[in-house]
Parts: C-alpha cells; sequence; structure tokens
C-alpha cells in the first residue's frame, strides 16, 4: 500500500533532489514585484493613544479595528522588520472559522462554550469577508472551504464520524473524492465548504497595511522595541530611534519573546516547512482535477495541508506544505532554521507519491519559518499595568482568521468594558506554561516520536500521549 514512510523510502533521493535544485530560499509569497516599499524607521520621539507593537496579522488588524471603532485615536504601529516578513507572509493562506484549532480539539478544553465560540469563529470571518469587500482589499480571497482526505484506512470512520455530526459537510468515497483530485493516497474525503477560505497571505498583510495608512494609522518599519517601561500615567516603548509615550499599548508579536515576561512561559516556537511547485501546464492540472481549488489537509498527527495558488502572471501553482514540525532547544529563533533540507526532501518525495502524474514537476520556492504553539494550541491573552497593555499570542499556525477575532479581544480588554468577548473562558484562562530547558526539548522530542507512532498505529495514541491529553499538554484537533 502507498504510504508517505514507503515513499520517503522507494523514491529514488536523486529524483527528489532534482525536484528541488535551484528552488528560492525567499518565501513565495514574498517573492513578488507587488511587494510595497518598507516604510521608514522611527526617527524621533512620538506620543500616540495607542501603540500597536507587531506588523503581521494581530497587529495590523488591531490598528485598522482601532481607528474604525474611533477615527479621531491616534494610532502608532511598529514593525522590528517589515510588514508581513515573518508568519503572516509565509503560511499556506488557510483561512478557517475555528477558533481552537479545530472542532475536536476545542470540545476538550472548552466543552462548555465550544457552540459559543463556533459561532463566533463564523461571525468572525463573515466580518473579515465584509471589511475586504468595504476596503476593496485585492488578496485573492476564494471562499473555497477545506477538503479533508483520509490517507489511511482507520482514518474513514473519523470522516464518517465528522460527516454526521457536521451540517454541510459532504462524504466523499474512494471513487468520489478522487474525482474531485486524482490521489492514489486519498482513500476518501469530506467536504466543507463553508470552512473558511484561501488567500493570498501577503497580499492580505500588505492590503491591511495599506488601508491602516489610508484611515491615518502611522506605520513604522525596521523599528524593534527594545524595552516597555510603565508608570501611573503612560507607556514608554524604547526603540532604537526613539521612544513611544503611549496610553494603551497591544502587543501582537507573535512568535518572538513578550515584551510581558510572564506571558512568554507560554509559548515555544514550531518549525513549519512548505513548497511551491512550479506553474502547472494545462495537461498536468488536467490530470489531478481539483476543479474546487479548496484547500486539503489529512488526518495524521503529522499532517500535511495543500492547496492552488494563482501567480501574479494567472499560471496555477500547488503549495505542498507541513508534516515535519522542528523545534529547537531553548526555543532559539534563527534564519538559518527556515532552509532544512532534509524536511523539503521528505516533502518532495510525499508530493511525488500524492500526484505521481506530475513526475517531472520541479519545485520553485522551499522555505519555513517560525510559528508560536501554545499547550491548548490556540490563543491566550494577558494584562498589565492596570489593563493598559494587552498581549495576544499562541495561534499555532490557524491565525490568518483568529488573528482578527484576537484583535477585537485586545481592544475589548484596553476599552475596559466587559463584552461578549471578554467574558469569554477561552480570554480569562491561560494554557499549561511550558517546562523549562531540557524538559522542554526532551518532550518535544518524546512528542513528536510518539506522533509519528501513532499514525503508523493506526491512530491509537502511546502512554506518553495519553499523559500529555491527560495533564492538557496533547494535540486533538
Amino acid at each position: 500500500m502507498l504510504s508517505y514512510d514507503r515513499a520517503e523510502r522507494d523514491i529514488p533521493i536523486e529524483r527528489v533532489r532534482a525536484s528541488l535544485a535551484g528552488a528560492s530560499p525567499t518565501p513565495y509569497w514574498l517573492d513578488d514585484p507587488r511587494r510595497p516599499a518598507a516604510l521608514p524607521a522611527l526617527a524621533a520621539d512620538v506620543t500616540t493613544d495607542l501603540a500597536v507593537v507587531g506588523g503581521g496579522y494581530t497587529g495590523l488588524w488591531t490598528a485598522l479595528m482601532a481607528k474604525e471603532r474611533d477615527p479621531g485615536r491616534r494610532v502608532v504601529l511598529l514593525e522590528g522588520n517589515r510588514i508581513a516578513w515573518a508568519a503572516s507572509g509565509r503560511n499556506g493562506g488557510f483561512c478557517e472559522t475555528s477558533l481552537t484549532h479545530g472542532e475536536s480539539n476545542g470540545r476538550t478544553r472548552l466543552p462548555d462554550e465550544v457552540d459559543l465560540l463556533d459561532e463566533l469563529g463564523a461571525r468572525n470571518v463573515r466580518e473579515m469577508v465584509e471589511t475586504i469587500a468595504r476596503y476593496g482589499m485585492d488578496c485573492e480571497w476564494d471562499p473555497v472551504g477545506v477538503l479533508t482526505v483520509a490517507t489511511e484506512p482507520h482514518q474513514i470512520d473519523w470522516l464518517r464520524e465528522e460527516a454526521a455530526e457536521t451540517p454541510g459537510t459532504t462524504f466523499l468515497d474512494g471513487p468520489a473524492v478522487r474525482a474531485e483530485v486524482d490521489s492514489p493516497l486519498y482513500l476518501e474525503g469530506l467536504r466543507d465548504p463553508g470552512d473558511g477560505a484561501m488567500v493570498s497571505p501577503a497580499h492580505l498583510a500588505w492590503e491591511l497595511r495599506r488601508v491602516c495608512l489610508e484611515l491615518g494609522v502611522e506605520i513604522f518599519e525596521h523599528t524593534p522595541v527594545r524595552k516597555l517601561h510603565a508608570d501611573e500615567h503612560v507607556i514608554r516603548l524604547e526603540t532604537d530611534g526613539g521612544t513611544v509615550h503611549a496610553t494603551d499599548v497591544a502587543l501582537g508579536t507573535n512568535v518572538f519573546p513578550a515584551l510581558l515576561p510572564a506571558a512568554r512561559l507560554y509559548t515555544i516556537p514550531v518549525y513549519d516547512y512548505a513548497l511551491m511547485t512550479e506553474p502547472l501546464s494545462d495537461e498536468q492540472l488536467a490530470s489531478i482535477g481539483w476543479a474546487g481549488r479548496y484547500g486539503i489537509s489529512d488526518l495524521n498527527n503529522r499532517f500535511h495541508y495543500s492547496r492552488l495558488t494563482r501567480d501574479h502572471e494567472g499560471r496555477t501553482r500547488i503549495l505542498y506544505g507541513g508534516y515535519d514540525p522542528v523545534y529547537h532547544f531553548g526555543g532559539r529563533i534563527k534564519r538559518s532554521y527556515d532552509q532544512r533540507p532534509e524536511t523539503f526532501e521528505k516533502l518532495a518525495a510525499h508530493f511525488a507519491a500524492t500526484y505521481p502524474q506530475l513526475d517531472g514537476l520541479r519545485f520553485s520556492h522551499a522555505w519555513g519559518g517560525a510559528i508560536d504553539t501554545c499547550s491548548r494550541f490556540f490563543s491566550f491573552f494577558a494584562t498589565a499595568h492596570r489593563g493598559r497593555v494587552t498581549h495576544a499570542a499562541g495561534f499555532t499556525g490557524l491565525g490568518v482568521g483568529a488573528t482578527r477575532f484576537a484583535a477585537n479581544v485586545m481592544l475589548d480588554l484596553l476599552s475596559g468594558e466587559e463584552t461578549e468577548r471578554t467574558r469569554l473562558e477561552l480570554v480569562r484562562t491561560k494554557p499549561i506554561p511550558f517546562p523549562p530547558e531540557p524538559f522542554a526539548s526532551i518532550g518535544a522530542g518524546i512528542s513528536l516520536a510518539e506522533m509519528a507512532r501513532a499514525d503508523r498505529n493506526e491512530g491509537r495514541r502511546g502512554l506518553w500521549l495519553k499523559t500529555m491529553d491527560a495533564v492538557g499538554l496533547g494535540f486533538d484537533s
């Protein structure tokens, strides 16, 4: 039987390496002539009503909605590098409605409010669509939903159960799923057309940047914040070019060390990797079908995600990523970690097994980067300095949609008013913190190995994973 493990063994390494030869290390989405020029760095002291730290989705949505709530509020956004250079500009572009990294994970961790969270997640994406339309944002939004596929026989029952429990979904047997996307690895599938959209991730961030500027947000790039100080009157953010004096501060620094030291205990950086193919010919595209253009994800612990996209010349390509998460000792974040040839070779071999009819298709881009994960696998919130500083993180790879919800939560928290969002257990509670080194590395290594073993053992979780589940550190999404 075909499998990803067998692909790594049986597909000649020479063929795999040839498909990767010459691939650019730049994230595909950023390798675009439409990328806007960098904005100037902060060069003087500034006083503002709201300072936002971080120019990814979290920070950009916070700044935009702050101006929508109060157009007269002065808002300053500080980005340490360039807008969308990190996770917001290199992800797969899956915008899903879930705020809890999947229905099962949410029901396990927040059983009393998971139905409300499902409703709020769907409303969040609807409002996101309305914002995109209102400002004419060109981000290649495509509301096609997701196809979840079984690649192992034991996963078929999981799909059938989910189909029975989830209105609006369509179960696809073997011939039906392969009529949608022709892969010998796809045994059966579940179509959920209502579960979000595909989007060009960097273009979404760049369009948020554009709208923020048009609304009067002052954005400074290449302006890392070195320190945060507070007294009873003002929050001070120290940068290399000047100090920002702010009444309120929203922190959206994602995987990077939080400016609130207490919040650092709750996240670790995990590296994720992806490939982008060269443009497909019409014949190659016809050979796999995929007319629906939805995103595809499988049900393995170490799962793959893939999607179609059109480049700036209108040609179709395939993004293929996931499977091989990597944690480095001490939670280190280094630019050199963005490239990992052994992971790229695994992904290329798996791609060849998934779409054997595309033999000879090469990859134009191969990249990676860190995402922030927390022990419950969805966002958490922190406040400090009498509620004048707020922080959101922990999105664990599903932040394209959830960051907008988090931005609304942070603005609610800064307002000091109780709202439907601030009453949520999701907002009021925090995940279990990660242990210090060397225990974090040991635990991560064992967990990844046990997840792989469970995938090879019909999904059955061993003692280690069951123990992690019991203490709230397991992943069930």
